[in-house]
């Protein structure tokens, strides 16, 4: 038996999308843009009321295009029996490291045992979580085909990995390839059909394991990167070289090579966890990935060393750490965006706090410091004015936010460490690290 694409070339077929973070939220407004009606599911009420009111909950997402995909018949639900009116899944719920840095399905796997009693015959699935490879075939389909459905023939089974970029005004959610592997010929022609009307360029590859490894490979091809770059950062800064201007300079060469840039350590829901997937699993086949690991080594380490830099910084006005004011400019994870997820500001917040500094923190896209695993400040943002910024010993810039008025902090603050650098010049006030 094939899938049934006929529905979906008339844009009668339901979509189901679980998990409306951001991942699945710009998915549901995309297939409703194009014409389809969309059943978003997620676990927390307070997203599907948010949707279903039309208001968003993502900085980067304007609530006009979620009222749109209201308008278009889509709405959301917590109540998994609802799968049983779409004809296709697709899983967008979070995979990330458990307290010993192996990966957690756990979010994978609850989401599949509680829509198991609810699928039925000729509905497609679709992981689009990152993961190791072999998720798929060992905890997706074994599972499927325990309802006496068999995958390829009586329902069909995909591995299609996200790629969106929070805030990334360059690429949207059509204009980013997609990679798809099916667990059978027929299951890769029913994700090319799902994707096809809403994605501009498909990418099919032979099988689900080949695909996993795809996202895995992207990832900790940044990784490693990075861990390169901020290697080299270390170097530079014990030599008196500014990095950034060595990048500038490098990046000037129009082959051979590409620019990355260092920071105070990884962050993202991707970067920071994605090569532990590949580390974990490789494991079980007698291998072991030294470059990827010593890469992250030189990642995690960076908000330590950006601490001592502070410490330096510090000393240099003859004041100690401890007890000295200090006010974190950014603590999204990158700029422009209001995701927290594996942010290195918050991880410098913790070591600033253990060492016994006064914080304080300014972000506009995070009125209010949110609860978040093992981390928890009581802080509101601090509006920068020019009598604010004076309040404080150091201004860590950690974030580098385009909103940040960056002539009216370096004109106001006593001392600047600028872990991104966004200072291009020199100034007394300033420290880069």
């Amino acid at each position: 038996m094939k899938f049934n694409s006929g529905k979906l070339k008339d844009k009668k077929a339901v979509i189901g999308i679980i998990g409306l973070g951001y991942v699945g939220l710009p998915l549901l407004i995309r297939y409703s843009e194009v014409g389809y009606k969309v059943i978003g599911f997620d676990v927390d009420k307070k997203k599907v009321d948010n949707i279903n009111n039309g208001k968003s909950y993502i900085a980067h997402i304007d609530s006009k295009k979620i009222q749109k995909s209201i308008d278009q018949e889509s709405f959301a639900v917590n109540d998994y029996s609802k799968i049983e009116k779409v004809d296709a899944i697709i899983l967008c719920v979070p995979t990330p490291l458990s307290i010993h840095n192996e990966p957690d399905l756990s979010f994978i796997i609850k989401t599949v045992d509680s829509i198991i009693p609810y699928i039925k015959k000729g509905q497609l699935i679709s992981l689009e979580s990152t993961t190791y490879p072999g998720t798929t075939e060992e905890e997706l389909l074994p599972r499927i085909e325990s309802t006496g459905l068999i995958v390829g023939t009586d329902i069909f089974l995909v591995y299609s990995p996200e790629r969106e970029d929070p805030g990334n005004k360059n690429f949207s959610t059509n204009t980013t390839p997609k990679v798809i592997g099916g667990s059978t010929k027929n299951c890769l022609a029913a994700g090319i059909s799902l994707y096809s009307p809403v994605i501009n360029d498909i990418v099919p590859v032979s099988s689900t394991h080949t695909a996993e490894m795809t996202k895995l490979l992207e990832n900790i091809h940044r990784a490693v990167n990075i861990g390169l770059v901020n290697e080299m950062k270390i170097v530079a800064d014990k030599m008196g070289i500014d990095i950034h201007e060595v990048i500038r300079a490098a990046s000037t060469k129009p082959f051979g090579f590409t620019p990355y840039y260092p920071g105070p350590g990884l962050g993202g829901h991707c970067i920071p966890i994605d090569p532990f997937y590949l580390t974990w699993k490789a494991k079980e086949f007698n291998i072991n990935t030294q470059f990827i690991e010593l890469a992250g080594e030189i990642n995690t380490s960076m908000p330590k060393w950006v601490v001592s830099k502070v410490i330096d910084a510090l000393n240099c006005k003859e004041k100690s750490l401890k007890n000295s004011k200090i006010l974190v400019l950014g603590i999204a994870y990158k700029k422009n965006v209001d995701d927290m997820r594996e942010s290195p500001a918050v991880v410098l917040m913790e070591l600033l706090k253990e060492k016994g500094a006064i914080l304080d923190y300014s972000d506009p896209y995070i009125p209010i410091f949110p609860k978040i695993r093992n981390h928890f400040f009581s802080l509101e943002s601090i509006k920068l004015t020019p009598t604010n910024i004076r309040a404080y010993d150091l201004l860590l810039l950690a974030t580098n936010h385009d909103s940040f008025n960056y002539k009216l902090i370096q004109k106001n603050a006593k001392l600047i460490v600028d872990t991104r650098g966004v200072y291009t010049k020199e100034y007394p006030n300033l420290v880069k690290a």
